[in-house]
């Protein structure tokens, strides 16, 4: 089995920023949603989803645990992964190719939401890092 890679410091920074902004933009999307629940499940109902109180609800409390493992590093890689299919999920359903004719603005939210699934992409390949990581779960790598 090869020896684990040293880390630079430049490295370690890095990963604990990206770790930071991961946490950062889902702890801001939970924070709204429990600020405005009842808003959060208009905007879902408005999209043709079912049962919108709950699907509002189910998304804070997968926001709230991905904070944690961003924050954290614990689950890391699969909370990495989890956020990515979420993200698309989102983009597709919420700012997808129905919306772009009623508004442009639909098209560049769209396309954001791609530059944040690259990211966590990235992320999962690469793990949490070494530095302030509980990392119990499955680190994805061999």
């Amino acid at each position: 089995m090869p020896s684990p890679t040293v880390q630079s410091p430049w490295q370690t920074a890095a990963l604990l920023i990206a770790r930071l902004i991961f946490a950062a933009v889902f702890l801001m999307a939970v924070t709204f949603k429990f600020m405005g629940m009842g808003a959060t499940a208009g905007y879902i109902a408005a999209a043709g989803f079912p049962f919108p109180l709950f699907l509002a609800w189910c998304a804070a409390i997968l926001e709230v645990l991905l904070v944690i493992a961003f924050l954290t590093g614990a689950f890391f890689t699969p909370a990495a992964l989890v956020a990515a299919v979420y993200v698309l999920f989102l983009g597709f359903a919420f700012h997808g190719p129905s919306h772009w004719a009623g508004n442009q603005a639909e098209f560049g939210f769209f396309v954001d939401h791609f530059s944040f699934l690259a990211g966590l992409l990235f992320a999962a390949v690469h793990g949490p890092g070494r530095v302030l990581s509980l990392n119990p779960g499955w680190s994805g790598r061999a």
